[in-house]
């Protein structure tokens, strides 16, 4: 049975808005991000539809955003997030795995327009299983107050799936951490998303002394970085399962996996054609890819300025990349610390990523994906290194310098190194 996508959300979101009648929406935040980047040239000795540009580039990104939470019940919230996207990225947002701004769109400004977008539109019920109460502060899509401390907590409407998997207190916020993808979310895990970074779908987690465990299915889009969800729930959409251990003292640990299926092509497939393979053409119903996630942090200080992460990523890599980037295998660890000033904070990070052999094989017969696609390939691990230091002057203030250097931009060891100077300002309230 085909569900068209606004009937979906609009079942979602319609008893939540009933019952707003009587709550009184509260402004959670409003922020203004604004990064500059300058990819300088780098050698270049052929390129492809997809290629990064070797002879350098600027650009500027702009984002807005408007973020409300009502507190409709005890039990249930309901919150709404407005934003709106300016710009793009470095080397029109393709030619790598590890792209250098998480607040790129790939499409770029002119696919999806200008005007204001539904970023978020989502409830979250909460059912109390004892343990005591926990504070909790605000933020952007989070009412102060007290929470629960063993809880089943569900999540259902229109949101990020990293807003709920793969998170981390120090490698997950591109806005004010690491700006690269290959640092804020595992590159293996294919996590479903639109364009813009967005689903549809239902999450439920409970959590529990010690540990929890987190389960979520969410729409996959039509196509390969396409900004339009598949209706077709049956035969298109991402089952995510997450258990996460908290042991007092020891390291966060997460335990992620995950099954897209989708109407996605097959490298294999593509390869046996002859030419100039086209992953397009191969697509069909019910692909399924699967993959997991290995996601660790160890904070430093009480206060949570101060820690280490890792994250390791394997997927199958038979199936097209199709929704976050293209990536197959993926490794990062790095820390966060405390700087000069009270709110300051520096950040040093590696990524390595890597494709199966029949990605690889495939690029190198000049197929190209949604990001990547030189027109052949001399294959090799790509390899970002991130270096940042926010400076906030003031609360609502942060200036952040950053510096990334990217061996084998795209898997190619024929180009690079790609050296990405950039500054980015965010004011927040």
């Amino acid at each position: 049975m085909r569900i068209q996508a606004r009937t979906f959300l609009l079942g979602l979101a319609l008893p939540a808005a009933l019952a707003a009648q009587s709550a009184m929406p509260r402004l959670l935040g409003l922020q203004a991000t604004f990064i500059g980047q300058e990819l300088r040239p780098f050698a270049s000795p052929y390129a492809g539809p997809n290629s990064l540009t070797g002879d350098g580039d600027r650009a500027v990104t702009q984002t807005y955003g408007a973020y409300v939470g009502s507190q409709l019940t005890e039990r249930f919230q309901l919150y709404l997030d407005v934003e709106l996207f300016r710009g793009s990225g470095v080397g029109r947002t393709v030619g790598l795995a590890g792209l250098p701004n998480g607040d790129a769109i790939r499409a770029g400004s002119a696919d999806l327009g200008q005007a204001p977008y539904l970023a978020r539109l989502f409830g979250r019920w909460t059912l109390p299983l004892g343990g005591g109460g926990e504070a909790v502060e605000r933020g952007m899509d989070q009412l102060p107050g007290r929470v629960p401390v063993q809880r089943l907590v569900v999540t259902f409407g229109k949101l990020a799936a990293n807003d709920l998997f793969d998170t981390s207190a120090f490698a997950g916020a591109p806005r004010t951490q690491f700006m690269n993808w290959s640092l804020f979310n595992a590159p293996a895990w294919d996590f479903p998303a639109d364009t813009r970074g967005y689903t549809r779908g239902v999450a439920a987690e409970l959590r529990l002394a010690g540990w929890a465990l987190a389960l979520g299915r969410f729409q996959m889009p039509t196509e390969a970085n396409g900004n339009v969800l598949d209706g077709d729930l049956a035969r298109a959409h991402s089952d995510n399962l997450q258990l996460t251990l908290m042991p007092e003292g020891g390291p966060v640990i997460r335990l992620l996996g995950y099954v897209n299926h989708a109407r996605m092509g097959d490298y294999a497939a593509a390869l046996a054609q002859g030419g100039t393979p086209d992953i397009t053409a191969t697509r069909a119903p019910d692909r399924a890819k699967r993959g997991w996630v290995l996601n660790l942090e160890q904070p430093l200080a009480p206060d949570g300025a101060s820690g280490l992460f890792l994250r390791a990523g394997w997927n199958d890599g038979h199936t097209e990349s199709f929704a976050f980037t293209e990536a197959d295998r993926s490794l990062s660890f790095g820390g966060q610390g405390r700087g000069w000033g009270a709110e300051d904070r520096w950040g040093l990070a590696l990524s390595i990523q890597d494709l199966s052999r029949e990605h690889r094989a495939y690029l190198a017969a000049g197929g190209s994906g949604f990001v990547l696609g030189d027109g052949r390939l001399s294959p090799a691990r790509e390899r970002v290194a991130e270096v940042y230091y926010a400076w906030a002057p003031r609360p609502w203030l942060r200036l952040s310098p950053d510096l990334q250097m990217i061996h084998n931009p795209g898997y190619n060891r024929d180009r690079g190194p790609a050296w990405v100077f950039g500054l980015r300002l965010r004011l927040s309230v």
